[in-house]
């Protein structure tokens, strides 16, 4: 299945017992596994039947033992195992002795309970990439319950922005979609944050053209406004003005900058609150969207910040995204307030 053949599927009401949800693209995987969990917990109390494991941290027996239990004042449980391809890694590296031993791995475990899983029970494995010939793979596309997550191919980016833009209730002009893609490539959470401020900007069931594009989407690069973040975490507020300036490098990209900034302190507060649930910082940086050769660096910035910094800053943000709409104030003063008081 596809992502958007999963969110069809799911939408219509139908559940499968087990999914597989395979592949590097982290935005189509962390939609099919938002619109799985939100389809359960609607039957019930939001949260009071899930569990969720990371394999290489728990062993296969209590993801099972978890999906055996009987859900509570809910029609179904939600039990979530997270880089299932770690396991893989394991038994490619134990494989000698894997050979001699007659117990099945965990990943041959979880295939022979897909034969037979709990109905009252809804198990989301998800991984990068597993082998194709793993009894556990080859079980989930004969039984349907694969789903593909792979990035796409450039060419098909257009036509993604197009679908994207019906979802949300907008025609959008050939021209536009194709201005957007080659402005963001192949970055679909960007895109998907450049679709949302689009939408925003143009209300509701109005066409997205061109011109909006040029207008709200333009290069405002992603290193300046992590220069610019740095400062402001630095608190070194002459210096966070300069990588302002330096940003702001283009005309009226005083809307698509604050998109960006907001961007990168959305990410953080991701990884933030992916390390608190207890997420390893590889699996938290993934969630968050964070280039993993950022993980760590990242993480060392979230150390540096007192307690509800990033949601004070969101609060910021949002004053500022008003003031930029209905302000009579030039969008670089709007700026330069916004970094002065993050900078504080």
């Amino acid at each position: 299945m596809t992502p958007e053949e999963t969110l069809e599927e799911v939408r219509s009401g139908k559940l499968r017992p087990v999914y597989l949800v395979m592949g590097e693209e982290r935005w189509f995987v962390d939609r099919a596994l938002s619109a799985i969990r939100d389809a359960v917990n609607r039957q019930g109390i939001a949260g009071f039947n899930d569990d969720k494991f990371t394999a290489g941290e728990c062993n296969v027996q209590s993801v099972i033992g978890a999906c055996k239990m009987l859900p509570m004042m809910a029609k179904k449980r939600f039990v979530l195992l997270r880089s299932v391809e770690r396991w893989e890694k394991k038994e490619d590296d134990d494989g000698a002795a894997a050979k001699k031993s007659k117990a099945l791995s965990p990943l041959d475990e979880l295939a022979e309970y897909a034969k037979s899983p709990v109905d009252s029970t809804v198990l989301v494995l998800v991984a990068s990439k597993l082998h194709g010939q793993r009894r556990l793979v080859t079980a989930a596309k004969k039984g349907g319950f694969l789903v593909e997550c792979e990035p796409l191919d450039r060419r098909a980016i257009p036509n993604w922005i197009r679908t994207v833009a019906k979802e949300k209730g907008h025609t959008i002009a050939a021209e536009a979609a194709d201005q957007l893609a080659e402005l963001s490539g192949t970055d679909l959470p960007y895109l998907a944050d450049a679709m949302e401020r689009l939408s925003l900007y143009v209300g509701p069931k109005n066409p997205i053209s061109a011109e909006v594009v040029s207008k709200l989407v333009t290069r405002v690069a992603h290193a300046p406004v992590w220069d610019l973040l740095e400062a402001v975490i630095a608190r070194k507020p002459g210096r966070a003005l300069a990588a302002l300036a330096d940003a702001m490098d283009e005309r009226d990209a005083a809307l698509p900058l604050l998109g960006l900034l907001f961007s990168a302190v959305r990410s953080l507060l991701k990884l933030e609150v992916a390390l608190q649930e207890g997420l390893d910082l590889t699996e938290a940086a993934k969630q968050a969207g964070i280039m993993p050769f950022k993980a760590r660096e990242r993480a060392q910035t979230l150390r540096t910040l007192p307690p509800g910094t990033l949601r004070h800053w969101v609060e910021l943000m949002a004053a500022a995204d008003l003031a930029l709409k209905g302000s009579k104030r030039s969008g670089q003063a709007v700026l330069e307030t916004l970094v002065l008081e993050m900078s504080r």
